[in-house]
């Protein structure tokens, strides 16, 4: 794959001083559209690099699946921030940057002597961007500032788990990891609005994302039912409340989602069932009515649907109505949507004689598109390279080295 930086947002240096999800998906996404991203590690390197899953051909484990699946397109360095000189350096690569992301607890890069107000007078320009469980003090001061947060801990306080589960005694996360995701994202668009601004003023700002406020802000059905009438939302599986038929009904193989609930929606559907006399049955004639009736109604579809495979249905709904079957992780790798798409790209991973897919940049520019041009950094696997780019000359570099507050890889320390 291709190493040169291409892509909507070529030109910009990012510098990257995240670990676990949230943080590093947010440089990502902008690395994925041709930002120069230096990821920049303690010598220890982010803990994710320890997390699986591990293919079961790569022979050196130098970083697991999820690593790779929110670090591609960076390079990668090692500095010692708790050196005097890795301070020094780091505030270097800040004079040449055009943001800053991070994602540590609240303090401590202002303890380092690098914090926003500090960088920020070496250089004017710099978007300083921070991803917490409970933001910052620039965003308002939470009480809750200084508590550590996961994935799990933004749904739960953010509102998703309280809606989320077959009933209000069995509150469930969303799948995978949307309290990090999903504040990457918000982080992104942040340091994009902020960087548009310091295009037109040259100055920069600080950029507080809360990874509990990102939930709640894409918490709809809370914030709408409770503000408009009073009342909590609670679970109620795969229904949308007011909406039927709406949520997932049994196949042969299986089961499948759909979303007939307008009356044209829902007389389509009735058509493709060869139902069409459930049109005029005043029990589903109207969408509150069908709402009222919906335990029957999906009786109904589920006589239809329980005798078909989940493709047979595909055949018969697919392109009439809202109708989607609930996909297992083979089911999506083999489907030509994704393919066609280009949304399962081949990346090479370190130790594995085989390339790996990986989830690819869903957001498709005509004319500069963004891209998976290369995998996950070793560890140190780009610091001589960032550092004589930056004009940095070898004797200083050794010293840096001699003294740990950089590290390079092995195969780098040639004609250092």
């Amino acid at each position: 794959m291709s190493t040169v930086s291409s892509g909507a947002l070529a030109g910009l240096r990012i510098l990257d001083c995240t670990h676990a999800l949230a943080g590093p998906f947010c440089t990502q996404i902008l690395a994925d559209h041709g930002a120069d991203v230096v990821k920049i590690e303690p010598p220890e390197g982010d803990f994710f690099r320890r997390t699986g899953p591990y293919a079961a051909n790569d022979t050196v484990r130098e970083y697991g699946g999820l690593f790779q699946f929110c670090n591609r397109n960076k390079r990668g360095i090692v500095i010692d921030l708790k050196q005097p000189e890795g301070r020094e350096l780091f505030g270097e690569l800040v004079q040449g940057a055009d943001a800053l992301v991070e994602n540590y607890r609240a303090g401590v890069l202002d303890r380092l002597g690098l914090g926003f107000c500090t960088l920020s007078k070496r250089n004017p320009r710099l978007v300083y961007t921070s991803v917490r469980g409970f933001g910052d003090r620039a965003g308002g001061s939470s009480p809750y500032m200084d508590w550590p947060a996961f994935d799990i801990v933004a749904q739960a306080m953010g509102g998703w788990m309280g809606m989320t589960g077959p009933d209000a005694d069995h509150p469930t996360k969303v799948g995978g990891g949307l309290g990090d995701t999903v504040p990457g994202l918000v982080a992104a668009f942040g340091t994009m609005a902020a960087l548009w601004n310091a295009r037109a003023t040259g100055r920069g700002q600080y950029v507080d994302v809360a990874m509990v406020d990102s939930v709640l802000a894409l918490s709809e059905l809370l914030t709408t039912t409770f503000a408009y009438t009073g009342t909590s939302p609670k679970p109620i599986g795969n229904s949308m409340p007011g909406m039927a038929p709406f949520g997932a009904v049994a196949t042969k193989d299986g089961a499948i989602v759909i979303a007939a609930v307008h009356d044209p929606q829902f007389s389509e559907l009735c058509a493709a069932m060869g139902r069409p006399e459930l049109i005029s049955d005043v029990r589903y004639a109207s969408e509150k009515a069908r709402w009222d009736n919906q335990t029957m109604l999906q009786a109904e579809i589920e006589a239809f649907t329980s005798t078909r495979t989940k493709s047979e249905l595909a055949a018969l709904f697919g392109a009439r109505v809202p109708f989607g079957p609930i996909y297992t992780a083979r089911e999506i790798f083999e489907d030509p949507h994704f393919a066609a798409r280009d949304m399962l790209p081949e990346i090479e991973h370190p130790g594995s004689p085989m390339p790996v897919r990986i989830a690819g940049v869903p957001a498709k520019l005509s004319a500069t598109p963004g891209g998976v041009r290369r995998r996950a950094p070793l560890l140190g696997e780009h610091t001589l390279e960032v550092l004589r780019g930056l004009g940095i000359p070898d004797v200083r570099i050794d010293r840096l080295l001699a003294s740990r507050a950089i590290v390079a890889r092995q195969s780098e320390h040639t004609g250092v």
